[in-house]
């Protein structure tokens, strides 16, 4: 196995282990909403600190439930995602690319240098 495959598996396993271990040891047991975001969290703090709080602005979009919501975020996150695969795709095909060309250089396959 090599180094970059031991890295790869090693980070596999500590990702696993952030998503399962908060669920095994039970940590969200006795809560209404065991995993709230942050933004819920801070709601509910401030709420319960000074209940006559009025926010400063309101959203520019509230979704209709809790569902689309998750929808949108789901979404967003996948877009997140495809920009990053599209951009280290493309940097490493530049790469290949570049490696290639030096590796063709370095044996005399350019056409300039048969004369043509």
């Amino acid at each position: 196995m090599t180094r970059n495959a031991k890295i790869n598996t090693l980070l596999l396993l500590l990702v696993a282990a952030l998503a399962v271990l908060p669920i095994a040891l039970g940590l969200g047991e006795g809560k209404e909403e065991p995993f709230a975001g942050a933004d819920a969290q801070a709601e509910t703090a401030i709420t319960e600190l000074r209940p006559d709080y009025e926010p400063w602005f309101s959203p520019l979009y509230e979704p209709p439930s809790g569902e689309v919501e998750s929808a949108l975020f789901a979404l967003q996150a996948a877009l997140g995602a495809g920009v990053l695969a599209y951009y280290f795709g493309v940097r490493r095909g530049r790469r290949q690319g570049e490696s290639a060309v030096a590796a063709g250089a370095g044996h005399g396959d350019d056409q300039s240098s048969r004369g043509a």
